[in-house]
């Protein structure tokens, strides 16, 4: 499937809050496919539920990447709320709950997660001749301007005053 390459410079607009989620897992025992096997194929089914109900949970978009041993996905959501109602959710919970009694301690397999909050001006991002990625999918995707030209420039465009 061909994707829409946008050429040119863009940016995406910084006006709100986000909060940037990852999450992955590590596979320590590769022969141990039992183990990490199973939470491996837990995600496609939430992330086909967030892509589902995206407004209504507060999901925005994310990007996965595999390596040997380790994954990692990067979800942008609309707050750390929504993010955290997610997690009590049905799909989720049981999710965790197989994690828990089918690998629990053992070191088979790990998992991780980071949350970061973003305030408003306080990210910025580029695309050049790329399609929606990123921020860029997560957000509204915008020509860079004279005014968005630099990183300092799209990280200035709120400024300590406007918190105050």
């Amino acid at each position: 499937m061909a994707k829409n390459i946008h050429t040119g410079r863009f940016t995406t607009e910084n006006n709100d809050d986000i909060v940037v989620f990852l999450i992955g897992m590590r596979v320590n025992k590769l022969l141990a496919i039992h183990k990490w096997g199973p939470v491996f194929t837990a995600m496609p089914g939430m992330i086909k539920e967030l892509y589902t109900h995206k407004e209504e949970l507060g999901f925005l978009s994310l990007e996965s990447y595999f390596g040997l041993r380790t994954t990692v996905m990067i979800q942008y959501w609309r707050s750390t709320d929504d993010l955290l109602a997610y997690a009590k959710g049905n799909k989720h919970l049981q999710a965790w709950k197989n994690f828990n009694t089918k690998v629990g301690s053992n070191d088979a397999v790990g998992i991780y997660h980071e949350t970061y909050e973003l305030n408003k001006g306080r990210y910025e991002s580029v695309y050049v001749n790329m399609p929606l990625y990123g921020l860029g999918k997560a957000m509204k995707h915008i020509p860079i301007t004279k005014e968005t030209i630099t990183a300092t420039k799209r990280l200035k465009r709120y400024t300590l005053r406007d918190y105050s």
